[in-house]
C-alpha cells in the first residue's frame, strides 16, 4: 500500500511539473518579492518628500502653490494599501500607479521652481536631499524595470498552453504592470546640475 501511495504521489508531482504548476508558483513568489522591493523604494521616495519640501519652503515661501501640490501628492500616495492584493486587481494598481505618477509631476514642477533660487541650490540640506532623491528614483528604475520582466513572463506562462489550463484551474489569472504614455518620462531620474551654465562669450 505504501509503495503504490508513494508511485501516486510521484505521478502527481511529475504531472503538476509538467502542465506548469511549479513555474507559476515560482513566477508568482518572484512577482510578490519585486513589488515589495518597487514598494521600498516609493516609500523611501515618500519619506524625502517632508524634508525636502521644509528645505524649499525655507528659500521660497512663496511657491505655496508648488508646495502644497507636492504634499498633497505624498499624501494620496500614502492613503493607499500597496499589500501584495493590488496585483490581483487591476482597478487598484491603476489608482497606486496614478498617486505615484501624480507624485512624480509634483516633484518634476518643484525641480523647475527650484531653479529660481540660486541660495536654495547651493544650500548643504538641498544639495543632500536632492542626492539621495535622485539616487532612490533611480533605484525606483531598476526595482520598476524588474517587476515588469516578471510579470511579463508570469503572463506568458498563464498564458501559453497546457500552462493555461493548470492556471485557470487553480484561478491564477494574469497580473497588471506598469503601462502609461509616458513611461520613460516616469522612469528617468531627475537631472540635478548644480553648476551654472557658462556665460556666453562676447
Amino acid at each position: 500500500m505504501r509503495k503504490i501511495l508513494t508511485v501516486l504521489a510521484a505521478l502527481a508531482s511529475l504531472s503538476l511539473t509538467n502542465c506548469g504548476y511549479n513555474a507559476i508558483q515560482s513566477q508568482d513568489e518572484q512577482i510578490k518579492a519585486n513589488w515589495s522591493e518597487v514598494v521600498n523604494q516609493y516609500q523611501r521616495r515618500a519619506d524625502l518628500v517632508p524634508n525636502l519640501v521644509n528645505s524649499v519652503k525655507g528659500f521660497a515661501q512663496q511657491e505655496k502653490d508648488v508646495l502644497l501640490g507636492v504634499t498633497n501628492a505624498r499624501a494620496k500616495v500614502g492613503s493607499i494599501q500597496a499589500t501584495p492584493e493590488v496585483l490581483n486587481d487591476p482597478a487598484a494598481f491603476q489608482k497606486f500607479q496614478a498617486a505615484q505618477g501624480e507624485l512624480s509631476s509634483a516633484l518634476s514642477r518643484l525641480l523647475v521652481v527650484t531653479e529660481n533660487y540660486p541660495q536654495l541650490k547651493s544650500d548643504a540640506l538641498f544639495k543632500d536631499l536632492m542626492s539621495q532623491l535622485e539616487g532612490t528614483e533611480n533605484r525606483i528604475t531598476v526595482a520598476r524595470n524588474r517587476y515588469i520582466k516578471a510579470v511579463q513572463e508570469y503572463n506568458v506562462t498563464v498564458r501559453s498552453f497546457p500552462n493555461n489550463l493548470t492556471a485557470m484551474m487553480f484561478g491564477y489569472k494574469g497580473k497588471p504592470n506598469f503601462s502609461v504614455e509616458n513611461e520613460r518620462e516616469i522612469s528617468t531620474a531627475p537631472k540635478v546640475d548644480f553648476n551654472p551654465a557658462p556665460a556666453p562669450s562676447k
